[in-house]
């Protein structure tokens, strides 16, 4: 059966969020996780269908795309089919010729699974090393300890307090608490939780979403953020540490995060909550013609 390629609707969104749950596993490399799908949900059910690629044979999902920002697709694969020849092919056209409706001409970036066939065929095909990623996790087989700051799991009415810390946290966040809601309404956000710390005068200073893809499989950190007036007090470190503790109650068997190698207080900041560092990633990048 051919590979066909298919933008699945707010009604198929459900389908790729099973998908994705079934193919996090805590020895694979690093590929989106329906956390991912589901922070990008923000921005509401139609929206995220319209971002949202898949590829299948004969009924069933084998990759699904997130265009996650302009010229910006992540790709997840099945674990049996990363080394799929017709597949990688069908993908490596799809993401290089314009016409085909899933990345723009010129600058592009392509972020696929290590040791994936996609990989080699797209640095064949002119695309180059992008940026590095360090990607950490954290094993929850032993409890973790107490953050020892006060936490508050945000519901619906505390919504405006975690969308306060996220836009003090992120240069240009354009977070709200009518996008948290929207957030909250899809199905990923059903194995999720938001987490707000306080210091001890009472004022929120640090926020994180975490997101399960089901008991016995790895959960993700999707975003973590100290709010700019507060940092360089230990609120990152007691953050992660209470977002693995929500993991592991939530059923996960690893917290897991991926941030830019380059910022290098982040990666401190998850080794000092026992985040062990895995491997470095790069996305391809295709450059806009000179």
């Amino acid at each position: 059966m051919a590979i066909v390629p298919g933008e699945p609707g707010v009604d198929g969104l459900s389908a790729v969020v099973d998908v994705l749950r079934d193919w996090q596993h805590d020895e694979a490399p690093p590929q989106p996780h329906p956390g991912d799908l589901g922070w990008f949900w923000r921005f509401g059910a139609e929206a995220a269908a319209a971002a949202v690629r898949t590829w299948s044979r004969d009924g069933r999902i084998l990759a699904v795309g997130l265009l996650d920002g302009p010229g910006v697709l992540r790709l997840a694969i099945a674990p049996d089919a990363r080394c799929d020849e017709e597949l990688a092919r069908r993908l490596v056209a799809d993401m290089t010729e314009p016409e085909r409706g899933v990345l723009p001409e010129g600058r592009a970036n392509v972020e696929a699974p290590m040791r994936a066939l996609v990989q080699n065929l797209l640095s064949g095909n002119g695309w180059s090393a992008g940026e590095p990623w360090t990607p950490l996790r954290r094993d929850l087989a032993e409890p973790v300890r107490d953050p020892g700051v006060r936490i508050e799991v945000i519901g619906p009415e505390r919504a405006h307090v975690r969308a306060a810390v996220q836009r003090a946290s992120f240069d240009g966040s354009t977070f709200t608490e009518e996008r948290w809601h929207a957030m909250a309404a899809g199905p990923p956000y059903a194995d999720a939780r938001c987490l707000v710390a306080y210091d001890d005068r009472g004022d929120a200073v640090a926020a994180v979403t975490v997101w399960s893809a089901g008991p016995g499989k790895p959960g993700l950190l999707e975003p973590m953020g100290v709010h700019r007036d507060h940092r360089g007090h230990g609120h990152g470190h007691a953050i992660t540490l209470a977002a693995a503790a929500a993991l592991r109650k939530l059923g996960s068997s690893s917290a897991t995060v991926i941030t830019p190698s380059s910022n290098v207080g982040a990666v401190a900041t998850y080794g000092s909550a026992g985040f062990q560092r895995r491997p470095e990633v790069r996305d391809l990048r295709r450059d806009a013609p000179s």
